[in-house]
């Protein structure tokens, strides 16, 4: 497929496996939710009965008190006493063939193509790291909010980028599918168009 690319006379050959796939909402919706559930700490605890220091001893005795019977003062229901059903670290992460990981990919892609929410530049760069040029490009493009996609690391891009709040930049080789999702708008270099074939195919 050809697509129209800015700032350039000629379109751009892209492959159509990779821009004109089917969507497959399902694999999508499961590498989103893997993506997310790997990014939670997990380190939540509490302590249970047995955590708890103390409570060792028998309160009181068993009968005769006239009060309900103890074993022990770190019981759940007595204040201070462990938690009935704690928290426990644990691991998140789901299992992701990379297979599936660059379906998903290849199908975010082409939908983004399909819905027009995708934006091809010939080049993607600011002379100086200043945000007022940086919003200018993205004036000719269209763009107020969404995602640039370079093919390498530019710091003047990066620091002209860090105070628009609505724009963030990734690197082709790391874009993930969360921030695909999210974005209004992808902007993406020729280059970095070209990585992302490779990195998908």
């Amino acid at each position: 497929m050809k697509v129209k690319v800015h700032g350039a006379t000629a379109g751009l050959e892209l492959a159509d496996d990779v821009f004109a796939a089917k969507f497959n909402e399902p694999l999508v919706h499961q590498i989103v939710t893997a993506y997310l559930a790997a990014g939670r700490q997990g380190t939540k605890a509490q302590k249970r009965r047995s955590d708890v220091r103390g409570g060792g001893i028998k309160p009181w005795r068993q009968k005769g008190t006239g009060r309900a019977r103890a074993g022990t003062s770190r019981s759940p229901i007595w204040v201070g006493g462990g938690r009935t059903f704690a928290a426990a670290p644990r691991d998140h992460s789901q299992k992701v063939n990379r297979k599936m990981y660059r379906g998903a990919l290849r199908s975010l892609l082409s939908e983004l193509v399909r819905q027009e929410r995708i934006v091809f530049a010939n080049e993607i760069a600011v002379a100086a790291p200043r945000t007022r040029e940086l919003k200018a490009f993205l004036a000719e493009l269209g763009v107020e909010r969404g995602l640039i996609v370079v093919e390498a690391f530019s710091e003047n891009l990066w620091l002209a980028a860090r105070n628009l709040p609505h724009i963030s930049v990734e690197e082709a080789n790391v874009v993930d599918p969360v921030s695909l999702v999210a974005a209004d708008k992808v902007v993406v270099s020729a280059a970095a168009a070209r990585l992302l074939e490779e990195r998908v195919k």
